[in-house]
């Protein structure tokens, strides 16, 4: 039971670190010049955190074949 607990937390600070990169790219995007490249990495890291919280997800919740 710990490790599926231990699991929803993982899940819970990988969505709030996703939602907070969206933030991050919106402030960064509405105030010009930006770093392209600066835009390119935390765009990669939200990429890479949308795999680990599908992951995630599919192990918590597996689809159930009826």
């Amino acid at each position: 039971m710990s490790k599926t607990r231990d699991l929803h937390v993982r899940l819970a600070t990988l969505q709030t670190e996703h939602r907070d990169l969206d933030d991050v790219i919106e402030r960064l995007i509405e105030s010009p010049p930006f770093d392209q490249l600066q835009l390119q990495r935390l765009k990669k890291r939200k990429l890479v955190l949308k795999d680990q919280i599908a992951k995630l997800e599919g192990i918590l919740l597996p689809d159930i074949i009826a």
